[in-house]
């Protein structure tokens, strides 16, 4: 089902098996070819190391995309993970920590807040993350996290200030095919 008028989401976009940048561009085409789905800009790409993960994981690629969609936030997720297939990931309980050719993460449908058996907006752990909140202050610095009262720069400073994870590195800063 669609909605009546277009909803603002943001999109974590996460890769570090093979060729990672492709891949994310490759995921963002497709993306891009969705009824109902408009991408209206991406982040830069960030080299992030791996959290939570085996010490000898390769480094991931990680960014953002903002988009307006018509879609329902269950049927984004539906698409987003229809993508992750097409690109190779395989998704299972098992694997949650495990090295990936695509992670695509459904992290805010406009101020919803959404607790469902397969969706959590906002992303539950998006907060305490450098790898999402990088790339959203790249794309609106001004985002406000619903439920979360400070704001993104603060967060990062608070990551930041924790050391519990490496500064994330910019890869790129080529946005996906967008003026």
């Amino acid at each position: 089902m669609n909605r009546l008028e277009p909803v603002t989401a943001f999109i974590a976009l996460g890769s570090n098996i093979g060729r990672r940048a492709e891949t994310i561009n490759r995921a963002l085409d497709l993306l891009g070819t969705q009824d109902g789905i408009e991408i209206i800009c991406v982040s830069p790409l960030y080299e992030t190391e791996p959290v939570g993960m085996a010490a000898n994981t390769d480094y991931f690629l990680n960014g953002a995309a903002k988009i307006n969609t018509v879609l329902e936030a269950d049927d984004l997720l539906r698409v987003l993970l229809d993508i992750e297939n097409q690109l190779g990931r395989i998704r299972t309980d098992a694997n949650k920590k495990e090295s990936r050719t695509i992670d695509l993460d459904l992290l805010l449908y406009g101020d919803a807040t959404i607790q469902t058996q397969h969706l959590e907006i906002p992303h539950p752990r998006m907060h305490k993350r450098l790898f999402v909140l990088l790339p959203l202050l790249a794309l609106e610095p001004q985002l406000a996290i619903p439920g979360i009262p400070a704001n993104l720069p603060d967060l990062i400073q608070a990551l930041q200030d924790a050391g519990n994870e490496e500064m994330p590195r910019v890869f790129n800063t080529i946005k996906h095919g967008l003026p």
